[in-house]
């Protein structure tokens, strides 16, 4: 959170000092646009970013779902999914939470939400029909422990701060394009403060210009370091990390994209929904652009965790 701060202030700060102060910062106002614009994104979402999320997914309540089953086997999952969140809940020492479904058929689920007492989660339709109900149990455990971690409030905010950053870059880059305050930006790269000011002109403009790419790249940092943890506190609840190992296999070889869910929420799913071949692999370049870690290193611990090789 430390890093989306310090970037947006980066990207005000570049904008008072060579947009608009002729290489020197006189007054703040990008400084202050980026700092309450990030503010107001986390605030926004700190209250209803949940809502957004299920919206954006299309995701219905277990009543709508039921109601719209075609086949008994479908109604009978349904039933099953509410049983097993209360029953993981009691487990979590958790209030229950909302329980959604997504009408997608790659089977994937993830949790939102500001803190326990206001937290749902979806699952889709496609992870009803492949798992059973022990797989389905150690998802939602996994599910839960985002819930007990607060990672649901972290990752909501987060989601919120990517767009901003996004925004922030967009508005930018068109004021650039359209001339403003161009006269003293330019006479600002041409002031007296050497190669140290060209090189930090430089950097800010790198910055600017790859700003999405930054933002999505700390949300997804943030994202792995979080997923192994829920793998770890899902098994704790379930005391069965087989289950889990094996739901993320059947996750694994569905892999399709869940198109549902968008780029933006793609870091609260349990596995990567948009179908990225370099989510499958290991190494430093998974590691910075994926958004979850490689299901084999998960699938390996939840194994090591049971004494399996």
């Amino acid at each position: 959170m430390g890093l989306f701060v310090a970037f947006l202030l980066f990207l005000g700060y570049g904008f008072d000092r060579f947009y608009l102060g002729d290489g020197e910062v006189f007054f703040p106002i990008g400084t202050i646009a980026a700092l309450g614009v990030g503010s107001v994104s986390a605030f926004s979402s700190y209250y209803s970013g949940d809502r957004a999320v299920l919206l954006s997914t299309g995701a219905v309540s277990l009543a709508r779902a039921l109601s719209a089953a075609t086949a008994e086997g479908e109604a009978l999952k349904i039933r099953q999914l509410d049983n097993v969140v209360e029953e993981m809940a009691i487990a979590a020492g958790l209030p229950k939470p909302k329980v959604f479904v997504v009408p997608d058929a790659d089977p994937n689920a993830f949790a939102t939400g500001r803190d326990p007492e206001h937290a749902s989660i979806a699952v889709t339709q496609g992870l009803l029909n492949v798992v059973s109900r022990d797989e389905l149990q150690a998802v939602i455990a996994h599910e839960l422990s985002h819930v007990r971690n607060l990672d649901i409030r972290l990752m909501t905010v987060i989601a919120a701060m990517v767009g901003a950053i996004a925004l922030l870059a967009d508005w930018t880059g068109r004021g650039m394009r359209s001339g403003i305050g161009g006269g003293s930006s330019r006479r600002g790269r041409k002031g007296k403060d050497g190669g140290g000011a060209a090189l930090l002109l430089a950097v800010w403009i790198v910055a600017m210009l790859l700003a999405p790419i930054v933002g999505q790249t700390l949300a997804m940092m943030v994202s792995r370091r979080r997923e192994f943890l829920a793998d770890a506190s899902g098994a704790e609840l379930t005391r069965n990390p087989l289950a889990l190992a094996s739901a993320l296999e059947k996750i694994q070889q569905a892999h399709a994209p869940t198109v549902s869910v968008k780029r933006g929420t793609a870091h609260l799913c349990i596995a990567d929904p948009l179908g990225r071949a370099v989510g499958l692999r290991q190494g430093w370049l998974p590691d910075l652009l994926a958004s979850h870690p490689p299901m084999a290193g998960r699938i390996a611990a939840l194994r090591q965790m049971a004494f399996q090789e």
